[in-house]
Parts: structure tokens; C-alpha cells; sequence
């Protein structure tokens, strides 16, 4: 007979890694399916300092310790593991995996988190990963002495940008408004820099160089001048596009392909739940994704309890 799971929770950012706590605290078996890095966009984060009761801890060590306490109380977490086909719309549900391996459940839990936006313009696909990068915390120490650029105005670019002055001598930030998005703290600190330097109105149009990424081209929006800066580096922070598309014809999504979900996080297929970046929310924070892990837990286990 099938090994059937009470819960399947794909994805292991803080939202499913919060969800698969709660579940298996439960007693409930449950099964925590990741194709990328365990803990998401967490591992992405070089410090989070606002997580309640913890003063300051880097977001790898964060997302570790909740992955060992999931464990702990006996989540079965399977990494790698490329989902190609869901099966939702019946009581059991089943996905199918790239290696041939078929997990059943009673529940889901869609946690996906989303990817770094891109900026879409001429030279970014060539100089990825070879001087364009969306991770400080990954790609940091590769800039050490060099002149960057971050692009941005939200909380991720600016706090970023300064974790990013331990390595680069200098950082201008490109911000397409006149002011930030950030929390005044992020601004401040970020002010405050002497190696930070603001151009304001103004997008990166492409870049540029040969072989190696070593200039941006800038254009002042009010104006429309543009401008040449030399640099040999750039990270951008401009938001992230929810992990959806595989679920366009089976999970309601709004203009944003986020999950459409109610209150207790319900979709619109019973006994499945989604939460995290994936779905429709004004915040995004670590604290607003375990507070999603929660809920949709606690929603899975009260459609467990109808189903007997």
C-alpha cells in the first residue's frame, strides 16, 4: 500500500518550514518537498535583525534552525526534489517528481516562495552570475575593492547595499523615484554610509562590456539624459515574482500570479493551502511568512479533522 501523508508541504522558505513545525509537532506525518536551497529567500538575507526575540541572526542560521526543529519533531524533508505534475482535485493528493518518485497526501500545503525580478533590459542575461548578482549574501566577497552598483529602494537594497560595504569601496545606488521604500532605520543607515552615493529618478538601461561586466548606462528620468558609469559589478533588489506558473490552470491567481487565498489561507481546491511570497498580501517579511506557515497548518489540520 502507498505511504500517504496527512500533509505535503512544498517549498521549505520560512513559510513552509513554519507549516511543517506546526504539522509534525501535531503528530501529523508530514512531508516537506524543496527544490532549491533549504529556507528560501531566507539564505538570500545576510542579516535579519527585526525577527521577534532574536536580536540578530544571519538568515542561514535562521532557516537552519527551523529546518532541524521541523525535523525534530519528525517532518520528513526531501531536497531536490523538482515537482512536474500536480494532482490536487481529489480527497488523496498526489505529485509526481522528476526522478519518477510519486508522493500521496491528504493535504497540501503550497509554499513556493517567489524569484528575484529581473530588470529586463540589454546585457543583464549576459553578465549573470559573471557581474550581475541578486544575492549580497551569496556573491559579496566576490566584489572586495570594486566599485558596484545596486539597484533598488526598498529595505533589501538599502540594508544590502550597506552589508555590501564590508567588500566593495564604493556603492551608488540607482532608484527609479525621488524617495525610498524602505523603513526610515534602512534609509538612515544607508545615508549615513560614507561609501554609499544616491542617483535618484533615474533607471539602468543596459549594461555594458566585454567579456566582463564594466559599465551601466543611466538615464535621469525627468530628463531623459543618460549617463555612462564605469563599475564591475551590480545587484539588483527590485521586488520578486511569485514561483506560480505551474499552477496557472489549477489554482486561482490574480494579475500578479499570486495564489488567490482566503482568511485561513484556503485556495480554491479544498484541503489545499498556500502561503508565503506566493500569495496575494500587502508585506513581505520572514515574520509575515511564519505567520502564513502557521495559519496554514492550523487550516490543514481542521480539514483533517472533517475528513474523519
Amino acid at each position: 500500500m502507498d505511504e500517504i501523508y496527512d500533509v505535503i508541504i512544498v517549498g521549505a522558505g520560512a513559510a513552509g518550514l513554519t507549516a511543517g513545525i506546526y504539522s509534525s509537532r501535531a503528530k501529523q506525518k508530514t512531508l516537506i518537498l524543496n527544490e532549491g536551497a533549504i529556507g528560501g529567500q531566507m539564505v538570500l538575507t545576510h542579516e535579519i535583525a527585526n525577527y521577534p526575540g532574536v536580536e540578530s541572526t544571519q538568515g542561514y542560521s535562521l532557516s537552519n534552525t527551523m529546518k532541524k526543529q521541523a525535523k525534530s519533531f519528525g517532518a520528513d524533508i526531501k531536497s531536490n526534489a523538482k515537482i512536474i505534475a500536480y494532482h490536487l482535485e481529489d480527497t488523496i493528493k498526489w505529485v509526481e517528481l522528476e526522478d519518477g518518485r510519486t508522493f500521496k497526501g491528504k493535504s497540501v500545503i503550497l509554499a513556493p516562495g517567489g524569484r528575484p525580478r529581473s530588470l529586463n533590459i540589454p546585457g543583464e542575461d549576459t553578465f549573470k552570475g559573471t557581474g550581475i548578482s541578486y544575492c549580497a549574501t551569496c556573491d559579496g566577497e566576490f566584489f572586495t575593492n570594486k566599485e558596484i552598483v545596486v539597484v533598488g529602494g526598498g529595505n533589501s537594497a538599502l540594508e544590502e547595499a550597506v552589508s555590501l560595504t564590508k567588500f566593495a569601496t564604493k556603492i551608488t545606488i540607482v532608484h527609479q523615484f525621488d524617495h525610498f521604500q524602505a523603513f526610515e532605520h534602512a534609509i538612515k543607515e544607508a545615508k549615513e554610509n560614507p561609501k554609499i552615493e544616491f542617483v535618484m529618478e533615474s533607471e539602468l538601461r543596459s549594461f555594458n562590456g566585454n567579456g566582463t561586466l564594466n559599465s551601466v548606462d543611466i538615464e535621469h528620468l525627468p530628463t531623459g539624459k543618460m549617463t555612462t558609469k564605469n563599475i564591475e559589478g551590480a545587484f539588483i533588489f527590485v521586488g520578486y515574482s511569485p514561483n506560480t506558473h505551474e499552477f496557472k490552470n489549477l489554482i486561482n491567481l490574480n494579475e500578479r500570479n499570486e495564489f488567490i487565498v482566503d482568511s485561513d489561507l484556503k485556495t480554491n481546491i479544498p484541503g489545499v493551502f498556500a502561503a508565503g511570497d506566493c500569495i496575494a498580501k500587502k508585506y513581505r517579511q520572514v515574520t509575515t511568512a511564519v505567520a502564513d506557515g502557521t495559519i496554514a497548518s492550523l487550516s490543514s489540520s481542521e480539514y483533517l479533522r472533517n475528513l474523519k
